[in-house]
């Protein structure tokens, strides 16, 4: 029982370590070495059903800047701010605009493409990897009381692991001492 306790133990503060570095990541743009390329990797919250089945709603998604877009590729385009959201569709169409590309998107489980034109300077960047559900976690975890959480609990959990190892450790030298 004991060794099942230990590995509950263990996933649930690796997990809590996972959702802590998810959402460090998805406050600050990383900027890492890509392709030999450098550019911004943004982890982003999934929170509407436009995408499904393909990215549900609350999956996180990684999105990276990419030189040249092409259809069937998944991009995210808008303003990325506290009160904007952006949008996660797929390039369903490319149409030339006296040199300028311009992009028709559309979610997969809507109708019809989106009304709206996207020029490439809107685009923040190409999905490359989805992680369904853990966009709940992280958006528990930007709230206050979820921060909270992801801070007393490990510690409450640290803290009362090692109360237990020094109370087994005063019970040991107990016995040892009565022993002489």
């Amino acid at each position: 029982m004991k060794k099942f306790s230990k590995i509950i133990y263990n996933i649930f503060i690796v997990c809590l370590a996972m959702i802590a570095i998810l959402l460090v990541v998805s406050v600050l743009p990383i900027t890492r070495l890509f392709g030999g390329q450098a550019g911004n990797f943004k982890i982003l919250t999934v929170l509407s059903g436009s995408m499904e089945p393909e990215i549900h709603t609350g999956s996180i998604v990684a999105i990276k800047s990419a030189m040249e877009y092409k259809i069937g590729d998944i991009i995210t385009f808008g303003k990325i701010s506290k009160t904007q959201t952006p949008t996660t569709h797929r390039i369903f169409e490319i149409k030339d605009n006296n040199g300028q590309k311009i992009y028709i998107t559309k979610g997969d489980a809507n109708n019809s493409p989106d009304m709206q034109e996207v020029l490439g300077s809107e685009i923040a960047g190409k999905v490359i990897f989805t992680a369904p559900y853990v966009g709940y976690a992280v958006d528990f975890a930007k709230k206050p009381f979820g921060f909270m959480l992801i801070i007393v609990i490990p510690a409450a959990a640290i803290i009362f692991d090692e109360v237990r190892k020094i109370k087994a450790e005063v019970v040991r030298l107990r016995e040892k001492n009565h022993e002489l």
